[in-house]
């Protein structure tokens, strides 16, 4: 059985930044990290972003494997047993470790009963599978209205694809838009060559000839596809967790340096961690890259043994075709808007 001073539940951006942040302080002890994906680390940001504006991919990998960190690709932890300090992973291997890591991050939302070739974009591979299916004259549509949604339409609108964008709210990014900000976006896409439907609920995605996809509406319309991408947030990935017993609340429930309540030798950090806000106050769960990254070194710190409470108040962006923002804080458009 291997064993690891630090072993890292997750191999996403949380789980790289963790890395570094026990380096910066432990120089030696020795890290396995555990990630489903067959790929090193990457930045997200660029699948949405960068990569579609000519970005080369060789620049998203973070640079785990400089850390001396055993990097275990494509292996799924299914169980914890916190008595014993051991994980068991998908090809029955245990691993101990002496302190522990979760940076599971979260599961793309699901349409229930739709085709299974729908895309939930978040990962490498989807990028990879969405661009090769996306060319001129394309029809994409793409459901969900936020952040992923939002970018990924913009992204494939400029790759000359004929892109339809449903959501339910009145606008794009509605829910931290203030009214007319968000209603000008939709005539900024409009604008752009995106077919934009506001106030639409998906009822149901059935397959539309050979190849083809047919999304249809609670009021009855009919959309005809070649390639249907959702983009509906995401659900903490708590399953290990609860497994294992630990407190769940909207994500596992940490203290200010990351610390899962009852386990000294358990952390949890990054869209999994709900903690608690300095600055803005109760318990909050943040799903942006700034937060995966700064939580996941301070975390990685704490395990390392600096014991720095996390004050820190995350910051995240957007970038929709030529506009792009920037915003920290309680970003909600239930709050009154100053003008």
């Amino acid at each position: 059985m291997a064993g690891y001073r630090y072993l890292i539940v997750g191999g996403g951006m949380t789980g790289d930044a963790a890395c570094k942040g026990i380096r910066d302080h432990d120089k030696d002890g020795s890290i396995g990290l555990f990630g489903e994906e067959s790929h090193d680390p990457y930045a997200r940001p660029p699948l949405t972003k960068g990569l579609w504006k000519g970005k080369e991919e060789s620049s998203i990998w973070r640079g785990t494997p400089d850390l001396d960190v055993e990097i275990r690709t494509g292996r799924t932890i299914v169980s914890l047993d916190l008595d014993a300090s051991t994980v068991a992973d998908d090809a029955g291997e245990k691993h101990s470790y002496e302190r522990l890591l979760l940076a599971t991050g979260g599961t793309p939302r699901r349409f229930p009963s739709a085709p299974d070739d729908v895309i939930y974009y978040r990962t490498l591979d989807t990028y990879h599978r969405l661009r090769a299916l996306a060319g001129d004259g394309v029809r994409v549509t793409v459901i969900g209205g936020g952040f992923i949604g939002s970018e990924i339409a913009a992204a494939l609108a400029l790759n000359e694809c004929a892109v339809t964008i449903v959501f339910p709210d009145a606008g794009i990014g509605a829910k931290v838009f203030p009214a007319d900000l968000s209603l000008f976006v939709n005539d900024y896409y409009r604008a752009a060559g995106v077919d934009v439907l506001p106030g639409e609920k998906v009822a149901e995605i059935v397959r539309a000839g050979d190849a083809g996809f047919r999304v249809v509406t609670a009021d009855g319309r009919s959309i005809d596809s070649d390639v249907v991408v959702a983009g509906l947030g995401i659900e903490p990935r708590t399953d290990l967790a609860e497994q294992a017993g630990l407190s769940i609340d909207d994500g596992v429930l940490v203290d200010e340096y990351g610390r899962v309540e009852g386990h000294d030798d358990v952390f949890a950090a990054g869209d999994v961690a709900r903690f608690p806000a300095t600055v803005l106050g109760g318990l909050r769960r943040v799903e942006h890259e700034n937060h995966a990254n700064t939580h996941g070194r301070y975390v990685g710190a704490n395990m390392a043994g600096a014991d720095t409470p996390y004050g820190y108040l995350p910051f995240f962006y957007s970038d929709l075709f030529d506009l792009g923002y920037e915003a920290v804080g309680d970003v909600d458009s239930r709050l009154d808007t100053v003008a």
